[in-house]
């Protein structure tokens, strides 16, 4: 027994060695892009066992086929270009009540298969990776795959959990201690320079409890110092990819906690904003700021992520505004993950479920690539600047390039995009000639109407002149009689307030005694 569990400890040692190698000279070794290769000859193995047990290939290209065709013919909403579907541009039948079925039919199938909130939901693979976090009972098809399954639970969750969490530990300790460090420097192009060597160090000891193996493509285009760089946004490690490549000033959320000591690490060394979204001014104030960071051409870039919240690296939503009405140079940055090996997309509710999830998965691997700089055009809206670097980013990346609003999976549709759609099916109304017959009599009918009102107008002028001289001479007529009986009633009038002086005067000569003794007591 004692022989067992001396096995057990040289074996959590010896890789943990090696996960403390592949956190910090990994480059030089090359231990984590072997640890990839050995992953992509055991998941070659598993997919061979698992076309084995799969149907015909014919029998699944029919069904590609028939899912595919499903789509072309569903009608998809759009808000940029909103299209009343199922009734056709060149109708010429009359308009009948069963034509808003295809209406209802394409509002059914937005509920059940939309072209928003699928975009925010687990990737499905095409390669089983030996996990089972697939719709489909993979782990179960052969002996020998339920055997690598269960080997590979236990050394996921029992050996590699444990031992990278040690790794993100020490990490995250090296990185507050080291800004700390660089926080008691003073200004420089010294403090620059070792903030941007250790910065990059720090996060890429971090990212080797992950087994993160990032490649960089035309890093010529990499950003400079000053601008900014945007990102697609798929997971809380996108930041932490692009740092063990390059050193960035960070834009974010003020937290408590851990996070908020390394936050608070981080604006020591550098000039990171971080800020409170719920407050107005706060967000007024940061943006002052990036206009300042953006025209300093000392400090590091600052990285943005316009999306604003995480997709599932299959598309690309709607690019947030703010950033790109700076004038300066944007860097565009395309991530795209390999969830062959693991899914970095942050779907769970609390993130210590998503720390799980990551460190209990094989690795995570992805490619990034550098695409040239691109300023804003003249006369250029910052609504189509945005759109245009998304565009850019997700074509590099093998993107979908979606116009939504990534906050539409927690918040309603937006008005105007309802009276957009609204206004499209009313215009397909009109689908006849007799009715454009009608709309050109009702036209005829308003010009005659208004040509008649231009024509009496300076009638009803002239009457109006006409009452108004009237009414003057009937008040002037009225003026003597209404003075003269006004002087008639004046000695009548006196004498009634002289009747009444005595009894008003014994009414206060008794309330004024009693009130004074009142206010005394």
């Amino acid at each position: 027994m004692e022989v067992l569990w001396s096995l057990v400890w040289c074996l959590y040692v010896v890789v943990f060695v090696i996960l403390l190698l592949s956190a910090t000279v990994h480059h030089y070794l090359g231990l984590r892009k072997l640890y990839i290769s050995v992953l992509k000859k055991l998941f070659n193995f598993g997919q061979e066992k698992v076309e084995k047990k799969r149907p015909p290939r014919w029998q699944s290209n029919a069904d590609e086929l028939d899912v595919s065709m499903d789509d072309i013919s569903r009608p998809i909403f759009t808000p940029n270009h909103p299209k009343a579907l199922g009734m056709d541009e060149d109708a010429k039948e009359d308009f009948h009540l069963d034509h808003i079925l295809n209406y209802v039919a394409a509002g059914m199938a937005a509920i059940t298969d939309d072209s928003v909130t699928k975009y925010f939901e687990p990737e499905e693979l095409p390669q089983w990776n030996l996990l089972s976090r697939t719709n489909k009972a993979y782990e179960f098809i052969s002996f020998r795959l339920t055997l690598c399954w269960m080997l590979g639970f236990l050394i996921r969750y029992l050996i590699l959990f444990p031992l990278r969490l040690i790794i993100l530990l020490l990490g995250f300790l090296n990185l507050v201690v080291c800004m700390s460090a660089i926080g008691l420097l003073p200004d420089g192009n010294f403090k620059r320079w070792l903030n941007s060597k250790l910065m990059v160090f720090c996060f890429d000891f971090i990212a080797g409890s992950l087994s993160l193996v990032a490649t960089f493509h035309d890093v010529e285009n990499a950003p400079k110092k000053g601008g900014i760089a945007v990102a697609n946004h798929t997971s809380p490690i996108d930041a932490l990819v692009l740092a063990t490549n390059h050193c960035y000033d960070m834009v974010g959320q003020r937290h408590s906690g851990p996070l908020g000591v390394l936050s608070s690490a981080l604006c020591r060394a550098s000039s990171h904003i971080f800020f409170e979204r719920s407050e107005v001014k706060e967000r007024a104030l940061v943006m002052k700021k990036l206009q300042m960071h953006a025209e300093n051409p000392y400090v590091p870039p600052i990285l943005i992520f316009p999306e604003g919240v995480c997709v599932n690296n299959t598309s690309v939503m709607q690019f947030k505004k703010g950033a790109f009405e700076i004038d300066t140079v944007i860097y565009p940055i395309a991530i795209r993950f390999d969830a062959r090996f693991g899914d970095a997309f942050w779907w769970q509710d609390k993130f210590h479920h998503y720390l799980l999830h990551m460190m209990t998965s094989w690795a995570i691997v992805c490619n990034v690539w550098y695409l040239p700089p691109m300023r804003r055009k003249q006369n250029e809206s910052a609504i189509a600047f945005a759109a245009r670097v998304k565009a850019k980013i997700a074509h590099q990346g093998g993107m979908i390039d979606l116009s939504w609003d990534g906050f539409l999976k927690a918040c309603p549709v937006k008005e105007e995009w309802k009276k957009q759609q609204q206004e499209e099916f009313a215009r397909h109304l009109n689908v006849n000639g007799e009715e454009a017959e009608e709309d050109g009599a009702c036209d005829e009918i308003l010009n005659e109407f208004k040509k008649e009102r231009k024509e009496m107008i300076p009638d009803f002028k002239k009457e109006m002149e006409e009452m108004k001289l009237d009414f003057q001479n009937e008040m002037e007529d009225m003026k003597p009689n209404f003075e003269n009986e006004i002087e008639e009633m004046k000695p009548s009038f006196k004498k009634e307030i002289e009747e009444m002086s005595p009894d008003y005067k014994k009414e206060t000569g008794g309330i004024l005694p009693n009130y004074k003794k009142e206010k005394e007591a």
